[in-house]
């Protein structure tokens, strides 16, 4: 036994920037990924894609296959194994059908998985099912999106499809000044570094599972109720995770791993391949807005009217609910949001970063300029005249909210005080020049959770927690928060996540993760510190204890809890090429308390480099004769890299709700959101010419009249 001394640490490690605990392992690549972990008897899974987009499967041609080197089985709707679907999942809908693989012999969109050719090489696996001759009946497909389609209609996702406050058309008819603008955003997908891959194993009964995913408790439910388990006899583990973006639940891959590994009795890993994940892995539905906004002269609103359609599968219908970010920004006397979808012969959209908050800031935000231009407003002015004193829509009150601070801010910061407001008349050489500004927020919510602890009789501590670090840098916010509540440094911390062993909790997404996970190590390391006394032995098994968050997050006050940030960008426009180069973007953010400033700088600098990419780069172009996108990989689909990337600086400002037991609030997604407003706003004030669709292209800065 050892004598331990519970100690205050010598400075507070919440608040200073602190290296990843784990990024000597990710550089010399002793980090292992969920496709890199070794396993004897492994045998690999390569899924066979639809090439129609609509239609039956007649014949799926398996016999010269099975025939071929190294192939042990080829898994269809023949023969595989049934799994349910009829449950509510981790997120509070129904799982996608599209996990559900094998299961009939239906074709709903191109790329849909209709078998898996197992072999003992991936090399073999892959050649295998390129040779795979299946047959279909093919029917006419419909991939086209349009605003005019008459099946559109109203779907409750995460939250209400409508929201109605006060007499909207008598406002509009009322006002002194309305704008009325339609926006468009394009498909868009996720690419994160890692590709997807799961590798199962079945022991006796139990299903071990290797996966990259963003909550190892939601995998673990979701294909528990798939395959008829108990959930005790499911074991998740990802342990390292390179990116998600909202892409990483329960997709087909896992679950055809799963089978695979049942029907053979030995290990299956299942890689999807970059051109796989365009099709698997879940996309941003693209968006057709409408914002009506009625001011009085002095730019006050009297109505805002929000309306968002977006797309979804004939076999899921998932909501981009672009519309709910008006209903937490800016007052009116009168307020109208709605998010309506259409079906089409499409894979099933899915969260991804800042879903609803980022196409629909970009509508809201973008139409707030041009009401600025028409009131003769400065833009910043405008929206500091209609911040609410409580939610514009639930009326509930605010858990803090200091926008007003980070436009104050960012505007001292940015020089927004030299700006003319005249657009179109700053010049260098051939470049117009021009800056604009935008107003953010997101979700700053928390899921229950359960943490362990255990006091080490070496005098260190040992923290448990399903956490999912997908790039964030969880372990470390998890490693000073845990130092902090035990008053330890933290070279005495070690944190383990990733492991559905170690009790249910929230996941890395919506930004929620670190504020729910945080919540249990601080609740845990609270009963810990009153079970140890100075000087007292500790036991060789250590003392542990555990914490559960359920009731303490459900008894959170009702409020509107939201991170909220101010956008600003300059850019430089080409009239002659078309090309558009954003020079410098500045974000100030209010986000809580920020645990790690060297990672948070890091969350929140990507973010508004995904939103500069949304807005002049990203764009999946659907054929609409054969029903799949154009270009599915990293050379057809461009996202920004580093010569598109200008001066950027991400900073915060205080940001303190004395009511909240944590004080955290999410980081992550809030970055990107207002991006393409500011840079869409920028491009207005370079040109004079406003771009209401993205992204903002070469061609169409050149064809541009009085809008585009």
């Amino acid at each position: 036994m050892t004598t331990t001394t519970v100690t205050a640490a010598p400075v507070r490690a919440v608040g200073r920037g602190h290296v990843r605990v784990e990024g000597r392992d990710k550089v010399t690549g002793a980090a292992r990924y969920a496709g890199e972990v070794p396993f004897a008897g492994l045998a690999h899974g390569w899924l066979v894609l639809s090439s129609v987009a609509r239609g039956r499967i007649e014949e799926i041609v398996t016999a010269p296959v099975l025939e071929m080197p190294g192939v042990l089985a080829v898994l269809h709707h023949g023969n595989a194994p049934h799994v349910e679907t009829d449950f509510v999942g981790m997120m509070g809908t129904r799982p996608d059908p599209t996990c559900a693989v094998f299961q009939h012999d239906r074709v709903p969109h191109l790329g849909w998985p209709v078998a898996l050719v197992v072999a003992e090489t991936s090399e073999q696996a892959r050649e295998a099912a390129e040779s795979l001759v299946v047959h279909y009946d093919e029917q006419p497909h419909d991939v086209e999106f349009s605003a005019e389609d008459p099946d559109a209609r109203h779907v409750d996702g995460h939250m209400p499809a409508v929201t109605d406050k006060g007499d909207l058309e008598a406002e509009l008819a009322a006002s002194a000044v309305v704008v009325d603008v339609e926006y468009t955003t394009p498909e868009e997908h996720h690419n994160p570094m890692e590709p997807h891959a799961a590798m199962a194993r079945w022991d006796e009964g139990r299903l071990e599972l290797i996966d990259s995913n963003q909550s190892a408790t939601w995998v673990v439910g979701d294909i528990a109720q798939l395959f008829g388990l108990d959930p005790a006899s499911v074991h998740v583990r990802s342990e390292h995770v390179g990116g998600g973006f909202g892409s990483k639940g329960v997709r087909a891959h896992q679950v055809a791993a799963v089978m695979a590994a049942r029907v053979l009795q030995r290990p299956v890993r299942v890689v999807l391949t970059r051109r796989q994940m365009f099709t698997l892995a879940g996309h941003r539905s693209p968006t057709i807005q409408r914002v009506r906004l009625g001011a009085e002269a002095d730019g006050r609103l009297r109505a805002l009217d929000h309306r968002s359609l977006s797309r979804t599968s004939t076999v899921y219908d998932f909501v981009e609910p672009s519309a709910g970010v008006a209903r937490v920004m800016y007052d009116a006397d009168a307020h109208h949001t709605e998010n309506r979808v259409v079906r089409l012969d499409v894979p099933s959209p899915t969260w991804m970063r800042g879903p609803g908050e980022a196409p629909g800031s970009f509508a809201l935000e973008a139409a707030l300029d041009e009401l600025a231009e028409k009131c003769g407003l400065d833009p910043i002015e405008l929206r500091l005249r209609n911040e609410p004193d409580k939610g514009p829509v639930s009326g509930l009150p605010f858990a803090a909210r200091n926008l007003r601070a980070c436009f104050e801010e960012g505007a001292r910061r940015f020089g927004w005080d030299r700006r003319d407001p005249r657009p179109g008349v700053r010049r260098d050489g051939r470049w117009l020049l021009g800056s604009g500004t935008a107003g953010a927020s997101f979700q700053a919510g928390a899921l229950p959770s359960t943490a362990t602890i255990t006091a080490e009789a070496d005098g260190t501590f040992t923290v448990r927690i399903a956490a999912a670090d997908i790039g964030t840098g969880a372990r470390t916010a998890l490693t000073l928060v845990a130092a902090d509540a035990l008053d330890v440094p933290t070279d005495r911390i070690r944190v383990r996540i990733g492991d559905s062993a170690f009790g249910p909790a929230g996941i890395a997404g919506g930004s929620m993760g670190t504020r729910s996970w945080s919540w249990a190590v601080t609740a845990a390391s609270s009963e810990l510190r009153e079970r140890l006394v100075p000087g007292m032995e500790i036991p060789a098994q250590g003392i542990t204890v555990r914490s559960d968050t359920t009731e303490a997050v459900a008894a959170l006050a009702r409020k509107e809890r939201h991170s909220y940030g101010a956008q600003f960008v300059e850019v430089a426009v080409d009239p002659a090429t078309g090309e558009v180069r954003v020079r410098r973007m500045l974000g100030i953010f209010a986000a809580g308390r920020i645990v790690n400033p060297l990672t948070a700088k890091g969350q929140f600098t990507g973010g508004m480099i995904w939103g500069l990419s949304m807005a002049l780069h990203e764009e999946a172009a659907r054929d609409a004769y054969f029903g799949g996108p154009v270009g599915a990989d990293l050379a057809g689909y461009h996202v920004a890299t580093h010569a598109d990337v200008p001066h950027i600086e991400a900073d915060w400002v205080e940001d303190v709700d004395p009511e909240d037991p944590v004080g955290i609030k999410g980081i992550g997604e809030v970055g990107i959101v207002g991006v393409a407003a500011a840079v869409a706003n920028a491009v207005w004030h370079a040109t004079g010419v406003r771009h209401r669709s993205l992204p903002i292209r070469p061609d169409r800065i050149l064809t541009a009249g009085n809008g585009a």
